[in-house]
């Protein structure tokens, strides 16, 4: 499924005629979003008949307790302005749990998976799988974090939280989007967080920064990628920066 998605999705990166629309939500959407998720959706349908989709573009259909969770192309913004950070999320849930994540970013030749108990591995240019492992920063102060998009934080009330946390971190960047994440499964970033989130935006994430040893929940705190934010973490960090992102 993560190679369909990448053929098509690389086929029209950089097109000159790629169709770009705005959706309600303001968000952008293009012909390579919808015609990946398609093809998605048509392969599941093939071959696991009766499992239900949940999509970023066509939403949910089948009410099993086994749902794939798709993000056709997980950062747009960045694939219709020719930046390569943007790839195809793909999870299974069983019973709300995410048992498997596939994070395929062909434009940067790398493609990350992981399902429960068999670790998370990485991909580079069709090389030997790597096994990841997340950092062993302890403290805040020495750690390297990405927070994304600060008008997100602006608008639930914790740009000042998220300020202050930038404040007391060794580096902070605003990588954005699937890239962000991997990297703290790869043990490069220590931290990352974002408070303006959907499932399909996080669940392919999950059981990847698990299985590396780290530790996914919400802002609040809460497991999994149901509630509508991200914080990511090696684990050693987790409770620190909760504490410092909490609302007051």
């Amino acid at each position: 499924m993560a190679g369909d998605a990448d053929l098509i999705s690389l086929d029209r990166y950089r097109a000159a005629n790629l169709d770009v629309q705005l959706k309600a939500d303001r968000t952008h959407v293009t012909d390579a979003d919808k015609r990946v998720e398609e093809v998605l959706r048509q392969r599941i349908a093939d071959s696991r008949k009766g499992d239900a989709v949940f999509g970023e573009e066509f939403g949910s259909a089948g009410a099993s307790a086994r749902q794939w969770i798709i993000d056709p192309i997980d950062g747009t913004a960045n694939f219709m302005r020719g930046v390569p950070i943007w790839g195809t999320l793909i999870a299974l849930a069983i019973d709300g749990d995410v048992v498997l994540g596939v994070v395929s970013a062909p434009a940067l030749g790398r493609r990350w998976w992981a399902s429960r108990g068999e670790g998370a591995w990485m991909q580079h240019d069709g090389g030997a799988p790597q096994r990841l492992a997340v950092s062993d920063v302890a403290t805040l102060a020495e750690a390297n974090i990405s927070y994304n998009r600060l008008q997100g934080w602006d608008e639930i009330g914790r740009l000042d939280r998220i300020i202050e946390l930038t404040r007391t971190v060794w580096r902070e960047r605003g990588i954005g989007d699937m890239w962000s994440y991997m990297l703290v499964a790869e043990g490069a970033i220590d931290l990352v967080s974002e408070p303006d989130l959907k499932p399909y935006d996080m669940a392919a994430i999950v059981p990847i920064i698990e299985e590396a040893g780290g530790r996914f929940t919400s802002i609040d705190g809460e497991t999994g990628p149901w509630h509508g934010s991200a914080l990511a973490t090696n684990g050693l960090l987790h409770d620190e920066a909760l504490r410092a992102l909490a609302a007051r």
